[in-house]
């Protein structure tokens, strides 16, 4: 929105509620109103039936391709439904990586061709540039600790995070959980809550979360599907050895991160203590972390866009 605006583009919003019901409505009677410009139904899911209005959506991937505790089965088939018929209302359909493209092309069998990939980019300078924590975090956090930050739910792997930051914690290091409670997070915060090195400081201020990246000694994030994976873009921008995994998107965007396939507790705990100890890779990496993040750009994302957005109003 903000490179549109800067491009003298005027943009506004599609109305939502609070209640994903009243969000569905609120976003099928917007598309039956014949008006100027196009709409973008930009987080998964999108009108009911055809818009009258020329637009498109975007869907970030597809989990449950791949795993099955992203959501219930019930949740699932909503998504799915949900997912379906926006893509069948709209004009054109837009996704963030070449893996997401693949998944969603497999399950609401579409020709691979017709889906447009536009990747997101990364704010590099916001994240590059130093910022202090807040008073309360620094009081709570030693000098050197792991990092997790993103969204407490099941799909990020966070029960086999907190057992490898159990006893014999990689580098002896304490691991700081930051991040909203999103869907089915119980089972994960009862395992931070068992363990007494994990440091819970829940949701934090943008300034925090910029601050947090760039003071952690690594950043881990063992998730079993991404359909980008702004975090670990984010931390890398921000000069920050990373350690993740290989699964969905992540394996376009980790560049020069460590990277390791084998997701269990041991698996991570045996990663991070790897990367820790490997001298040459700590040296290189952020530098070389903050040269791949620069090649996740905004302006290119936002170019792309507008080259469909044109498209699709037959500009």
């Amino acid at each position: 929105m903000r490179g549109l605006t800067e491009r003298e583009i005027p943009v506004g919003l599609i109305p939502a509620s609070s209640h994903p019901a009243l969000t569905m409505g609120a976003e099928t009677a917007f598309g039956l109103r014949k008006r100027a410009g196009v709409l973008h139904y930009c987080a998964d899911t999108g009108p009911l039936v055809r818009t009258r209005t020329p637009s498109v959506v975007t869907v970030h991937g597809v989990a449950s391709r791949w795993i099955n505790v992203a959501r219930t089965s019930r949740q699932e088939s909503t998504w799915r439904q949900r997912v379906n018929r926006a893509i069948s209302s709209t004009q054109a359909l837009i996704t963030v990586s070449e893996s997401s493209a693949d998944d969603v092309a497999d399950i609401f069998n579409l020709d691979r061709s017709e889906i447009v990939v536009i990747p997101h980019g990364v704010d590099f300078e916001k994240f590059a540039t130093r910022v202090d924590l807040s008073a309360e975090l620094k009081e709570r956090l030693p000098v050197e600790f792991a990092l997790y930050l993103g969204n407490i739910e099941p799909r990020k792997n966070l029960v086999e995070l907190s057992g490898a930051f159990g006893q014999n914690a990689p580098g002896g290091l304490p691991l700081v959980v930051a991040g909203r409670q999103a869907w089915n997070f119980e089972e994960s915060e009862a395992a931070f809550a068992a363990n007494s090195n994990i440091i819970r400081v829940g949701y934090v201020s943008d300034q925090d979360r910029r601050a947090l990246l760039q003071r952690a000694t690594v950043f881990v994030f063992p998730s079993l599907y991404e359909g980008f994976g702004f975090p670990v873009l984010e931390a890398l921008a921000a000069g920050t050895p990373v350690v993740t995994s290989r699964r969905g998107a992540l394996a376009e965007v980790a560049g020069p991160s460590w990277t390791t396939d084998d997701l269990s507790a041991n698996g991570i705990r045996e990663a991070v203590d790897c990367a820790l100890r490997d001298d040459e890779w700590l040296r290189g990496i952020g530098k070389a972390g903050q040269r791949w993040a620069t090649t996740f750009n905004w302006d290119r994302s936002v170019e792309a866009h507008i080259a469909l957005y044109e498209r699709v109003a037959g500009l």
